[in-house]
């Protein structure tokens, strides 16, 4: 206590000194800004130390490295030039292309192409040449030939998903990583997944095992089958054509029923079992032995009917087989957008004629009333526009969205 009443004794008179030197206005240093004036801690503990202490501490603190002038050339570019050659991949010959234009009602029409050089990308707003797209990079907006916006860019695998060739319904991208997390998958893992379908999980579950992991993926229709691995082979192609890594080449897709795969589970140690079939019962007592210990096995069903067969299923079979959870993934879009305020007097001219021209006489009394309100509201608004206008500001309308996005696939 009485050392730190000394060190603001020592700073007092030191700011008392400092402020008595400076008499004359010409002699004052210019003013500095906030920022150039801020201390660190370690610097304004040692502002109020006295002078002799202050320049000891000095002379025991650190020194900063020193690089070359090489070596700094070296650090600042280095790192920039590696990521623009990791990032800034312009389109290429075979690989896919997603092309986004804006739709009526804040919608967007997603448009999934291979590129090549004597196609060409047609939509409802004109057509635009795949030689155009070949050579741009990533998040250019090119015009169509009827002078319509699109943004070209690489697809995610979720996107992906939802706009390649499908046979079966697929299992949903909120769906498939609520299934990977309650998995608990790491990179490294052999997991088995019965029904391969359109190949929408395969793919995911390629990404979470990563290199040194394995996917075996049971399909029982041949058409599935064929289907799926055409859609994981196409990702792969594109996969490699766009980034300067490869995807990993760790998926067999194998034509069997799962039923009959005793014999072949006996040689694989499972770390965790999706199924995604329309008797998933029929599987668990072949899969069980070849799941590790605490190893997870999730389930996915359509509707809550089927959840009941299954446990009453598991609980007439004795199966070894524990229950932890039962969950439905739901996911709701948002439209967020600046308010539109529209100007009271042609808004009365508008509303008033379309009163007068489709309501019944009746009615137009009590509508005439409503519409009354609306235009002082929008007096209101108009007030408070050109408040937003003063401060820079402007209101927002947030509520959820009314309108599905739209799908559309191109063959691959």
């Amino acid at each position: 206590m009485r050392a730190w009443r000394a060190l603001r004794r020592t700073a007092a008179s030191s700011s008392s000194s400092s402020s008595s030197s400076s008499s004359s206005p010409s002699d004052a240093k210019p003013r500095r800004r906030a920022w150039e004036a801020s201390l660190s801690p370690l610097e304004r503990v040692r502002r109020l130390l006295p002078p002799e202490e202050a320049a000891v501490g000095a002379a025991a603190a650190p020194q900063p490295l020193q690089a070359s002038p090489d070596k700094e050339e070296e650090m600042e570019v280095g790192p920039m030039v590696e990521a623009a050659g990791r990032h800034s991949v312009p389109f290429r010959a075979g690989e896919l292309a997603l092309a986004e234009m804006r739709r009526k009602h804040n919608t967007t029409l997603k448009l999934l192409c291979r590129l090549a050089a004597e196609a060409v990308l047609n939509s409802s707003g004109g057509v635009l040449p795949h030689r155009d797209i070949i050579g741009q990079l990533p998040g250019q907006v090119l015009r169509t030939s009827e002078g319509k916006r699109l943004l070209l860019r690489r697809p995610s695998l979720d996107e992906y998903v939802l706009l390649m060739p499908r046979g079966p319904t697929i299992a949903y991208p909120k769906d498939i990583s609520a299934l990977l997390m309650m998995m608990d998958i790491h990179p490294g893992d052999t997991v088995l997944e019965t029904g391969s379908g359109s190949g929408a999980m395969s793919l995911f579950l390629s990404r979470a095992v990563g290199p040194k992991g394995r996917v075996l993926s049971y399909e029982i229709r041949e058409d599935h089958h064929h289907l799926a691995k055409k859609n994981y082979r196409h990702w792969r192609s594109a996969w490699e054509k766009g980034h300067v890594d490869e995807w990993p080449d760790n998926v067999e897709f194998i034509l069997k029923d799962i039923s009959t795969a005793a014999a072949d589970m006996k040689s694989v140690t499972l770390d965790a079992v999706v199924l995604d079939m329309l008797n998933p019962h029929c599987a668990l007592p072949v899969v069980h032995p070849s799941l590790k210990q605490g190893g997870v096995c999730a389930v996915y069903l359509a509707n809550i009917t089927q959840v009941i067969e299954l446990l009453d299923r598991v609980r007439s079979c004795k199966l070894p087989f524990l229950c932890e959870r039962i969950i439905e993934v739901t996911h709701r879009s948002w439209s967020v957008l600046p308010a539109k305020l529209k100007h009271y007097k042609s808004s009365q001219m508008v509303e008033t004629q379309e009163n007068i021209e489709e309501l019944p006489p009746n009615e137009y009394e009590e509508i005439h009333i409503q519409h009354q309100a609306v235009l002082k509201e929008s007096e209101y608004n108009e007030s408070l526009s050109d408040a937003a206008e003063t401060n820079h500001s402007v209101p927002y309308i947030a509520r959820p969205s009314h309108w599905q996005e739209a799908h559309s696939e191109q063959a691959l």
